[in-house]
C-alpha cells in the first residue's frame, strides 16, 4: 500500500476539488437554464394543466423519461460525438460539462414538474379569478408558491451531479473522481482515496445545509 505526504495530497486534491465544482455548478446552472422551461410546459400542458395538450406533453415526457432511463456512464460515451460538437473535446471540465448538463436537464425538468403540482389548485384558481394570464399565473403563483420545494429540489440536483461528475473523472474529466481512480485505485494509495471521499462528502453536506436554511428561510407556510 502506497502513501503521499499531507502536503502532497493537498497539492492534488485542492485543483481537482476546484475543478469538480466548476464541472457540478456549471452543469447545474445550464441544467436549470433549460430544465425549468422544459418542467413549466410538463405542468401547463398536462391533462390537469393550466393549457392541456395531449400531444406536446406526451412528447416531452417520453423525452425526459428516455434520458432519465439511460444510466450517466453510458450517455457519456453515448453523446462524446456530440460532446466533441459543442466544446471540441471530450476531455477535462469542459468535456465533462456538456454530458452533465445533458444528464441534469431531464431530472431538474421532473422536479420542477412535481413542484409546480404540488402548488394548491386553490390558490391557481384565485389568480385566474382575478384575471391573471397564463405567464402571470407561473411566475407570481406557481413559482412563489413552490419555492420552497424548488429549493430543496435544488439540493438533490446538486448531489446527483455530484455523483455523475465523480464517474466522469473515469473517462478523463478529471475532478475527485479521477483522483479517486488514478490514485485510490490505480495506485492503491488509500490515503487518496479518503480524501476525495471526505471532501466530496463535505462538499454534497454543506450544499445540503445552506439547501435546508434556504428552504426554511422561503417557507412562509
Amino acid at each position: 500500500m502506497n502513501s503521499m505526504s499531507l502536503t502532497e495530497i493537498l497539492s492534488i486534491i485542492g485543483p481537482e476539488t476546484v475543478n469538480t465544482l466548476i464541472m457540478v455548478i456549471v452543469s447545474t446552472v445550464l441544467g436549470y437554464v433549460f430544465g425549468i422551461p422544459l418542467g413549466i410546459i410538463l405542468t401547463l400542458t398536462d391533462e390537469r394543466g393550466l393549457k392541456p395538450n395531449k400531444t406536446i406533453y406526451f412528447i416531452l415526457d417520453f423525452i425526459v423519461n428516455v434520458f432519465r432511463s439511460i444510466p450517466f456512464i453510458i450517455l457519456l460515451v453515448w453523446i462524446l460525438p456530440f460532446t466533441r460538437a459543442i466544446v471540441h473535446t471530450t476531455l477535462g471540465v469542459p468535456g465533462a460539462i456538456v454530458p452533465l448538463t445533458v444528464s441534469a436537464i431531464p431530472f431538474i425538468a421532473r422536479m420542477i414538474e412535481q413542484s409546480l403540482k404540488e402548488v394548491d389548485p386553490g390558490v391557481i384558481e384565485a389568480a385566474k379569478s382575478m384575471g391573471a394570464n397564463t405567464f402571470q399565473i407561473v411566475i407570481h403563483v406557481l413559482l412563489v408558491e413552490a419555492r420552497s420545494s424548488l429549493v430543496l429540489g435544488t439540493t438533490i440536483v446538486f448531489a446527483s451531479i455530484v455523483g455523475y461528475a465523480a464517474m466522469a473523472g473515469t473517462v478523463g474529466a478529471g475532478g475527485l473522481g479521477d483522483v479517486a481512480i488514478r490514485y485510490g485505485y490505480q495506485r492503491y494509495i488509500a490515503s487518496m482515496m479518503y480524501a476525495s471521499i471526505i471532501v466530496t462528502v463535505i462538499i454534497v453536506q454543506l450544499f445540503q445545509l445552506v439547501g435546508n436554511y434556504l428552504a426554511k428561510r422561503v417557507d412562509k407556510r
